[in-house]
């Protein structure tokens, strides 16, 4: 049996009618080469890991990994590409909309050994966007210019999720990948501990064929929280940066609440009416964005808000109690100030990770 030269890594959510005229043009252009794809599916509610088993039982190129309890198609490309022993590696959109006629061009180009990887581009030679509107290219634009925030090299489209890159090179920067979000280019251009080599091959990007785009604002967020993690060297992690954002936005909440309810009643109510609605409004900004992939629904919303709110409490305690030992110690009143603000922070986002929005 002839050894695999060539995995192709294609994540997948809700692309059950993808999978097949995936593989038909994969054949035709991959004809006479050892190559194999791996659909990484991310437990779709429409079936497509039971299709992508199917189309294993008749077709031996064709695998499948089922993952559950996990999302995101960086870390579904990473467990793809760890799946395979082929000494080269693509990932593809599993909707149709990358061009699968550049795989050949793209391995003959590593076969020289003067690269490592080789990246399909919207925006180089002859590349096109194809029929996206004017906001979703403008989209693309900011999106691209704050890449280089993390990236030194001259790529034209560094948010490309179509590339082929050599095994050595993976295996490089895979100890520092953060598996964050949808952009793995970006994530293996920072992470590679030596600048990698490259080569960009324009392709028209296509329209969808069928299933729904996954381009919505948590795409965008977790994209921001990529590049925190790559900006801050992996020293902070970004969901605490995130935390402790939302927290600077509650004082400001709890300010304006505190000053609209010394209208009405005594300043103990009102500070105690500011703080609870502070603390919930943490709580729900929290679950849209520190936490987003951890989102509570239903019952575990008004449980969360609850086991959040005694989580609080408990780190107010705790800064007031460290601020005021601080401060009996002949410190400034600023220093004592931001050492209690710093353990309650830290505190409250340990707790609430593990009490409040705990991974099920």
């Amino acid at each position: 049996m002839t050894p695999v030269e060539l995995t192709i890594v294609a994540p997948t959510y809700n692309e059950r009618d993808n999978l097949e005229p995936l593989v038909r043009a994969l054949s035709t252009h991959l004809d006479g080469l050892a190559w194999e794809v791996i659909f990484v599916d991310d437990d779709s509610p429409d079936g497509t890991a039971a299709r992508a088993r199917e189309l294993a039982q008749r077709l031996p190129r064709v695998r499948c990994v089922h993952r559950v309890g996990r999302r995101g198609l960086s870390s579904a490309a990473i467990e793809g590409i760890l799946a395979s022993t082929a000494p080269y590696v693509a990932v593809i959109d599993a909707d149709l909309q990358h061009d699968p006629s550049l795989l050949p061009r793209m391995l003959a180009a590593l076969r020289g050994g003067e690269l490592d990887i080789v990246v399909g581009s919207r925006y180089a030679e002859d590349g096109r966007v194809g029929e996206w509107t004017e906001t979703r290219a403008r989209m693309s634009t900011a999106a691209t210019r704050l890449a280089r925030l993390v990236v030194t090299a001259e790529l034209a489209d560094p948010m490309s999720g179509y590339f082929m890159m050599t095994r050595a090179a993976f295996d490089g920067a895979v100890h520092r990948l953060s598996g964050q979000g949808f952009k793995i280019l970006l994530d293996l251009f920072a992470s590679s501990p030596v600048p990698l080599r490259f080569k960009e091959i324009g392709f028209t990007f296509r329209p969808r064929v069928s299933g729904d785009s996954k381009l919505d604002s948590l795409v965008i967020w977790e994209y921001v929280l990529l590049l925190i993690n790559k900006v801050t060297g992996r020293q902070i992690p970004p969901r605490f940066m995130l935390f402790c954002l939302v927290g600077a936005v509650g004082v400001v909440v709890h300010l304006v609440a505190l000053r609209l309810a010394l209208e009405l009643w005594s300043f103990s109510s009102a500070q105690a009416l500011a703080t609870g609605i502070a603390m919930t409004s943490n709580f729900f900004m929290n679950n849209v964005l520190t936490y987003r992939d951890r989102r509570l629904r239903g019952w575990r919303l008004l449980t969360g808000l609850l086991s959040f709110c005694l989580v609080c409490s408990l780190g107010a305690v705790a800064n007031v109690g460290v601020a005021s030992a601080i401060f009996e110690r002949d410190y400034d009143w600023w220093l004592a100030g931001l050492a209690g603000a710093a353990l309650g922070a830290v505190w409250n986002y340990g707790a609430s990770s593990v009490l409040t929005w705990s991974r099920r």
